[in-house]
């Protein structure tokens, strides 16, 4: 039972990302500017997605 409750809450590759991408960065790995622009570009998607979802499901509701 314990077992299937773990493979339920799994996240696998995409939301392994999320999570990395709203980490602090790592001080010790060495980035560039583009790394550090695509980051910020996916931050911004991410949350203007979330954002389109709740207003959405806000007019839907409602």
């Amino acid at each position: 039972m314990a077992n299937k409750i773990k493979e339920f809450f799994q996240l696998g590759e995409v939301g392994n990302y999320f999570i990395r991408v709203f980490q602090k960065p790592d001080p010790d790995k060495k980035t560039n500017f583009n790394l550090r622009m695509m980051h910020g570009i996916n931050k911004i998607s991410i949350l203007m997605f979330l954002f389109a979802i709740i207003v959405w499901l806000i007019k839907r509701l409602a």
